[in-house]
């Protein structure tokens, strides 16, 4: 298998602008992708803090973007799942679905995860109803959506599906942790419904297909019977496929200028779209110095 200079993990903005600064040097690079390019932009309702758009741009507006500035700087994307990730022979071992390919340098751009639902049994029949990110169901109208959480995505989540649909928004709290303009647009959408306090304790399927929701709140049992549930209970890095093998030697690789990790993966709750774009182009600068001290 040839050996690749560099291969970046994962298509969100911190993946996609490390590559187009990257191919600036005259550098192409690999990028493997298992979703769909653009990352958590497809959640996007409105993106408002990128420079660039004085009213904003829908997150999948901006994706489209990206992916023509792709096109005409002819950078491919692998649509394969990243399974294991390994370091061995002085080179990185990237085993897909489908094949291994090895590198020289690595970016691990692979964003994050949703954190699933652990508290409440999801009954088999109901799964397929039940969603953690929302870009598949911009194309509904006419249902009724529960969303559990009180930050930022269940609010923008929130927003974007209410433009054809009834929301119920779950706050197990009592205090919403969005921003304040999000708490402000919701609360004058007549079809944005939020409940504070209120926890679901069990879920089950009804006779039309339905998902009867039984919650506990401070004034007693709620039933909610919705179409959907989404769940915006918080995210973690997305790094199953590192190995422990690899976890040993990663600071090495780092200090070595071998291995970078750039945004939503290591940012924390730092994720915005821009700073991962800084990530991006800040690390295609230091390996474009590292290939050249290395004479690569």
């Amino acid at each position: 298998m040839e050996t690749q200079h560099v291969i970046i993990i994962g298509a969100g903005p911190g993946g996609l602008s490390t590559a187009l600064q990257l191919k600036r040097y005259g550098i192409l690079p690999l990028i493997f992708e298992k979703d769909q390019v653009g990352g958590l932009l497809n959640n996007a309702n409105l993106v408002e803090n990128y420079p660039g758009f004085p009213k904003g741009i829908p997150g999948p507006a901006l994706v489209k973007l990206f992916i023509d500035q792709l096109q005409n700087h002819s950078i491919p994307i692998v649509n394969e799942k990243v399974e294991v990730l390994q370091f061995r022979k002085e080179n990185f071992q990237v085993r897909t679905d489908r094949q291994e390919y090895h590198s020289n340098i690595l970016v691990i751009a692979s964003g994050t995860k949703p954190r699933r639902f652990t508290d409440i049994k999801i009954p088999k029949e109901i799964q397929g109803q039940v969603f953690y990110q929302v870009y598949p169901l911009l194309h509904l109208s006419g249902k009724r959506i529960a969303i559990v959480g009180a930050g930022d995505a269940a609010f923008d989540y929130a927003l974007n599906l209410a433009r054809g649909n009834e929301i119920e928004i779950l706050n197990r709290g009592e205090q919403v942790s969005c921003l304040p303009l999000l708490w402000e647009r919701a609360k004058q959408s007549p079809r944005i419904h939020y409940h504070p306090g209120t926890k679901i304790s069990t879920l089950h399927p009804t006779i039309d297909k339905s998902i009867s929701l039984e919650c506990q709140t401070p004034a007693g049992k709620v039933v909610f019977e919705v179409d959907l549930l989404v769940g915006a209970i918080g995210r973690e890095p997305q790094l199953d496929f590192i190995s422990g093998q690899f976890s040993k030697k990663a600071i090495q690789l780092e200090n070595s200028g071998d291995l970078y990790y750039v945004g939503d993966v290591i940012n924390g709750l730092y994720r915005q779209t821009a700073i991962a774009v800084g990530n991006g182009i800040l690390t295609a600068m230091k390996i474009y110095n590292h290939l050249q001290e290395s004479n690569l």
